[in-house]
């Protein structure tokens, strides 16, 4: 049985080494050479070795939902979502992640007693303002490239409105809506 399972291992490597070497008797014999343009343009086809940097998705707006958000919602989902995290009471301590007391309208990387990554500190002159906010609740790690935070996002726009609402509520004066 064993003698059996050599020679299949043997034809199988036998065969693998017989198309690399074909490959570069190949190579060595015909000389393949590059075109310096294309032959035949394709219309709207892009130019063969240019490659084009996909487009980052677009964050859908959240201001128009701001209004009528529903805070109770945005602290529901926050809870299930964000608290085991973060914390959201006046003074409550940090936890992986800051306090978020206050974060609208603040600046980015806000309380002193935590240690937020470089690309939030790179930051820190910048206001979260609700669209600063929508697009780093959609996707974390695209909206602050570098981050430390390994949450997802939140893709449904109504319920980031219902977060970024129920945010706004954690201070003692919170921000005017837009």
């Amino acid at each position: 049985m064993s003698l059996e399972v050599n020679k299949a291992f043997a034809a199988v490597l036998t065969a693998g080494i017989a198309f690399m070497v074909a490959g570069v008797v190949g190579d060595v014999v015909v000389h393949p050479k590059r075109l310096d343009k294309v032959a035949i343009a394709i219309e709207g086809a892009p130019e063969p070795g240019a490659t084009a940097a996909p487009a980052a998705p677009q964050v859908e707006d959240v201001t128009p939902l701001l209004a009528a958000a529903n805070p109770q919602a945005g602290q529901q989902l926050a809870g299930r979502l964000c608290a085991s995290c973060h914390s959201f009471d006046q003074g409550g301590a940090n936890k992986v992640g800051p306090n978020l007391y206050g974060v609208v309208g603040n600046h980015h990387a806000h309380l002193d007693s935590f240690n937020y990554s470089p690309a939030m500190k790179a930051l820190s002159d910048k206001a979260w303002d609700y669209a600063a906010l929508n697009e780093f609740l959609a996707a974390p790690a695209r909206a602050v490239r570098g981050t430390r935070m390994a949450f997802a996002g939140i893709r449904d726009v109504k319920q980031r409105a219902d977060v970024i609402a129920y945010l706004r509520t954690l201070d003692a004066n919170p921000q005017p809506l837009p």
